[in-house]
């Protein structure tokens, strides 16, 4: 396998689902939660997303050609979704649902309904319409099975890296602390508004709607 597509797919990997910038989303989105809650959401989140992503590898867009689901389509539902999760974040809808179950008998019981790991964090922060658009370009580049199975190793080692930067989660609590939290996911919750926006601007461009 030429050792130049290797690392150009590493880089586009690597800027598409960007492990960096999921890590201070991460912090947001499971505020509050303990280290080992925060582990076992990190782990589902990467391990739904390599799902997801080594499916469209495999079949790409004949899984979405055979439901009548266009990639702009895709883009679009994504950019909705995203915009849903923006939302909770400036509002602070998540840290209400979050003491409202406070109340309950055992808070960790009643916590799944506010895990984060499918959605967003799987889908579509990390296996995204352009992460899946990326997967599915890059294998349509292999030839052989070798190539294939190159492609995937780039793609574990960037889902690695989202998922250390998930590990250093907490500490990059401890050093923002309580306010800097709350400053930070206002601000995450309007950059993640505006990339929702772009997400739909960018599939209504595709049907050749936008500029």
């Amino acid at each position: 396998m030429d050792p130049a597509f290797l690392i150009t797919a590493f880089v586009a990997l690597f800027v598409v689902i960007d492990p960096i910038g999921l890590a201070p989303l991460f912090v947001a989105l499971t505020a509050g939660m303990s280290p080992q809650k925060r582990r076992a959401i990190g782990i589902r989140a990467c391990a739904v997303a390599i799902g997801i992503l080594l499916l469209f590898s495999v079949f790409g867009t004949s899984i979405l050609t055979f439901i009548g689901i266009s990639m702009p389509a895709f883009r679009i539902a994504g950019g909705i979704l995203l915009f849903l999760t923006a939302l909770d974040m400036l509002f602070e809808r998540r840290q209400k649902r979050r003491e409202d179950q406070a109340d309950g008998e055992d808070t960790d019981d009643n916590e799944p309904d506010d895990d984060p790991s499918v959605f967003p964090l799987a889908i579509p922060l990390i296996a995204g319409p352009g992460a899946i658009a990326t997967v599915i370009l890059l294998v349509g580049q292999t030839n052989d099975t070798a190539g294939y199975f190159a492609v995937m190793g780039v793609l574990m080692a960037v889902l690695a890296l989202v998922f250390v930067m998930f590990l250093s989660a907490s500490a990059l609590e401890r050093m923002l602390g309580k306010t800097g939290i709350t400053v930070v996911t206002r601000l995450l919750g309007m950059l993640l508004a505006a990339l929702s926006v772009q997400f739909v601007l960018d599939g209504l461009s595709s049907f050749g709607l936008g500029s």
